[in-house]
């Protein structure tokens, strides 16, 4: 393989899964560490992608675009995994539980379909189709946004009437300015989902760090339990360790390869 071909191929890959780690190129590429790293270094300096510590990320979007689900759920899905196995341990046989729409979550939801007794809220339809021959769903209604999430006023009027023991939600990124979306009208109704929960819980992988959405719709000192992976950075690690409640990170592990 020529090197033009090998770089493009490493981009295609970065462009599909949103992020890959040299390792994972060297597998698939059958080339050494040290050509990967330098096809990485060639394309970050062509501004193609961003060579980030072990890998390469997607460059970072504006704070105002919004990625679709279908777009959002072919990423990192390893990780989606983890995280989502571990926030389901926190759920108990017949909680009043709510979902906030998201790849993350979505995942989630299949963890969930063996919790017995569970009433699920949530704004979004593909939740609700996982879950609902399992448990007692309620599916907010509004208007549907890029990333398939049900807002605006009528979710939100419907959110204030209820009253949950654990929120769990993603996010399009979180930074110390907290949790945000590029979606003004996805931010409140997540904020309702924030205001009707005795707790709230975030999953969301280490490659949400420093993105910032348009709109902050939770401070992290409003997060009890934030689970990610343990690929994060050490300064993010301060910074949560600080900020949250309790910060879970678990290791993806062979994960990794069986799901990608």
């Amino acid at each position: 393989m020529l090197a033009a071909q090998r770089r493009q191929r490493i981009l295609d890959e970065v462009r599909r899964v949103g992020g890959v780690r040299v390792s994972e190129l060297t597998a698939l590429l059958g080339v050494s560490d040290m050509t990967v790293r330098r096809d990485l270094e060639r394309l970050g300096q062509e501004g193609l992608l961003q060579k980030v510590h072990g890998g390469a990320t997607v460059l970072p979007s504006r704070s105002s675009d919004e990625p679709g689900f279908e777009a959002k759920s072919v990423r990192e899905l390893a990780e989606k995994h983890a995280v989502a196995e571990a926030a389901a341990r926190l759920v108990e046989p017949g909680q009043a539980v709510a979902l906030g729409a998201g790849t993350t979550t979505w995942v989630l939801a299949h963890h969930l379909l063996d919790v017995p007794g569970l009433t699920v809220a949530t704004n979004s339809i593909k939740i609700a189709d996982v879950l609902r021959e399992r448990h007692t769903v309620v599916l907010i209604g509004g208007v549907r946004t890029p990333s398939d999430a049900l807002v605006g006023p009528v979710a939100n009027l419907v959110l204030r009437s209820l009253h949950f023991d654990v929120a769990f939600l993603g996010c399009h990124g979180m930074a110390a300015v907290g949790l945000t979306t590029p979606n003004l009208a996805e931010a409140e109704t997540n904020r309702a989902f924030v205001r009707a929960a005795r707790q709230l819980v975030v999953v969301a992988d280490s490659t949400k760090w420093g993105t910032v959405g348009v709109m902050t719709f939770a401070e992290l000192s409003d997060v009890a339990v934030l689970v990610t992976d343990d690929e994060i950075d050490a300064d993010a690690r301060s910074v949560l360790d600080r900020c949250v409640g309790t910060l879970q990170m678990v290791s993806v592990g062979s994960l990794l390869g069986a799901a990608r």
